[in-house]
């Protein structure tokens, strides 16, 4: 059987860490916690769990610390964690057998990361990520902030679920507020930015309200032709997003049309354009990409799904659609397949009892 270490940095993360270990404690060898600052009660709680507890001096750079963190283990496997994970008990169970039964020529082993949820706490919103790996691979981290961990050799993919826990009260801005002003500090300091980098302070300039600036740094991200092609169509997708907000609609179409320079058609993008006709009262063509989002699949090499897209969403957009077009029947069609995924929505459930009072008068 194979030993792991869990490596994790953490500051100020008292209201989360312990449900975090918990978790999760039992299932490693080591536990090693590497505290960047912390003025809570974030080094009490990892003491209860270890007594591994270093202190590392923060230096705006995510990828130095988690490397950090990494070369304190001594396990035959590293696992790393942030303090708002945790593992739900058929994931615990998973884990468990995994360690029993891993060959110890796996370099290492990418899990789904369950970042959203609907009202029934089901996953909406996955990725996956190389969570476990093998110590003495010497796997480095890259990056001072939306650092990734670069990885090869013998990889498998697990169906282990980590669960992003949102119970935590530090809202998204606060956190990402520390990210970008990193990368504001980068920039002041004339540094030159990486295709991945641009995209990345491009995400934060958009979750920030500043949509312009967004745009640009998303189109020389674009220019520069070195991205991954999912990220190139996400940063399609995200100009068309600042473009609503800025209210300029025939950009907003253009980029998601630009979406399909670099593949085939997303779901996603067919129903952001089914959205545009949609609210131009336009129902014919707003069909037709609607009904196109329901043929359409994610490559298998997504590393990111919203399955939104690909099963409720065109169906309760079909239905009101149909609808303002006189055909009733492909109206109440669509509205029973939404019906099927999302049993519970409240706009299924609206949609419901209107066709419930219209065939009973």
């Amino acid at each position: 059987m194979i030993t792991i270490s869990l490596c994790m940095i953490v500051r100020n993360e008292e209201e989360v860490l312990a449900e975090c270990l918990k978790s999760v404690s039992d299932l490693c060898d080591e536990i090693i916690i590497v505290d960047t600052g912390s003025t809570d009660e974030t080094e009490k709680i990892a003491k209860e769990f270890t007594e591994h507890l270093f202190h590392y001096e923060w230096t705006d750079d995510f990828a130095a610390a988690r490397n950090y963190a990494f070369e304190q283990a001594t396990q035959d496997y590293i696992l790393w964690l942030d303090a708002d994970d945790i593992l739900l008990p058929d994931d615990r169970q998973k884990m468990k057998d995994l360690k029993g039964a891993l060959s110890f020529d796996v370099d290492a082993v990418a899990m789904l990361y369950h970042l959203a949820f609907d009202e029934e706490n089901k996953p909406t919103f996955s990725s996956r990520r190389h969570r476990l790996v093998k110590r003495d691979r010497h796997f480095k981290w890259h990056g001072p902030v939306h650092e990734y961990l670069e990885v090869g050799g013998h990889i498998i993919e697990s169906d282990i679920a980590i669960k992003h826990n949102k119970s935590r009260k530090q809202t998204h801005h606060e956190q990402s507020d520390r990210n970008i002003k990193i990368y504001e500090k980068r920039v002041e300091k004339g540094e030159e930015f990486s295709p991945r980098d641009l995209f990345y302070f491009a995400n934060e300039l958009k979750d920030h309200a500043r949509f312009e600036n967004a745009i640009s740094y998303y189109a020389q991200f674009l220019q520069s032709k070195k991205g991954w092609v999912e990220d190139e169509i996400r940063a399609c997708l995200s100009i068309a997003e600042c473009y609503k907000h800025l209210n300029i609609e025939e950009s907003e179409l253009e980029a998601l049309i630009l979406t399909m320079k670099f593949d085939t058609p997303r779901p996603e993008a067919a129903c952001k354009i089914g959205d545009i006709y949609k609210e131009k009262n336009d129902f014919n063509k707003a069909i037709f990409w609607y009904q196109l989002a329901t043929t359409l699949k994610e490559p298998t090499h997504f590393n990111f799904k919203d399955e939104s897209y690909t099963t409720w969403y065109p169906h309760i957009q079909l239905c009101y659609c149909y609808w303002q077009n006189g055909n009733e029947n492909q109206s109440y069609f669509h509205h029973c397949k939404a019906k099927e995924y999302r049993p519970n929505d409240s706009r299924v459930n609206h949609n419901e009892l209107f066709f419930k009072e219209y065939y009973i008068k």
